[in-house]
């Protein structure tokens, strides 16, 4: 009888975003923002347990009013990744697989989340395994191109438009999406590590992994993906939660 990989799902969450002040606890409906995450989050049927790993007392107490499980993290954390890394080194109970949620992903898929758990329990030789999105729009420097080979490992990630449109043969490109898998050990060893070069310079946390020799592989999912980083993207999102189709699964 083969062993039960547990996994494991942790959702990065900081109150001062510098683009949308008080991001996590802006209201969609009647509920915050990480809020919805975490409910998504749950409605998944690969992940074992889901923790909020938060920077400040302000987004804790909010999770107490909801019983969503929370974790308060330090404020030094320069990305997600270092915050997840902290919250599972204290978790007591081990797991086989940690997934990182990003808690600014509202409208995030439950069913996208099994997707790339399911992909990483095939293909549990890869360190991380990184969902993208094929898509046409390339200018905005806030969504993080994909390079990847033949065998869908992850050469490069960048915000440039990549691969470049030199001979105008190309009017798509992959996009990072915020689900992210890893093997414990191998965030640990992330965590561990200091910041490399090509991460500060782009600022992509993942290009760290890359650098450190991690092993990065891609699944293509379909559909879209909605972060909230700007008061236009909010104002979007407010429109699109009252006719989504899982919010009336957890609203109160």
């Amino acid at each position: 009888m083969k062993k039960k990989i547990k996994v494991i799902g942790l959702i990065p969450s900081r109150l001062k975003s510098s683009r949308l002040k008080h991001k996590p606890l802006l209201k969609l409906g009647s509920i915050p923002m990480v809020i919805h995450t975490y409910f998504r989050a749950k409605l998944s049927k690969e992940l074992d347990d889901v923790i909020i790993c938060c920077d400040d007392i302000k987004i804790k107490k909010i999770c107490d009013k909801y019983n969503a499980k929370c974790m308060l993290t330090s404020k030094k954390h320069v990305n997600g990744t270092e915050r997840i890394s902290e919250a599972y080194l204290r978790i007591k109970k081990k797991f086989d697989l940690v997934v990182d949620i990003q808690g600014d992903e509202p409208l995030i898929d439950p069913i996208n989340i099994d997707k790339v758990i399911k992909f990483h329990k095939k293909n549990f030789s890869s360190d991380i395994i990184l969902p993208t999105l094929i898509s046409s729009a390339r200018s905005s420097k806030n969504i993080v191109k994909v390079l990847v080979n033949k065998k869908n490992y992850v050469m490069y990630l960048s915000r440039y438009n990549l691969p470049y449109n030199f001979k105008k043969k190309n009017n798509y490109y992959l996009k990072h999406l915020s689900i992210i898998s890893f093997k414990p050990d191998k965030l640990i060893y992330f965590y561990k590590s200091k910041p490399t070069f090509t991460e500060q310079i782009e600022g992509i946390e993942l290009l760290r992994a890359l650098e450190l020799g991690m092993k990065i592989k891609t699944t293509v999912l379909k559909g879209d993906s909605f972060s909230v980083d700007i008061k236009e993207q909010y104002i979007k999102a407010k429109k699109y939660i009252l006719k989504d189709k899982y919010f009336k699964k957890y609203s109160i």
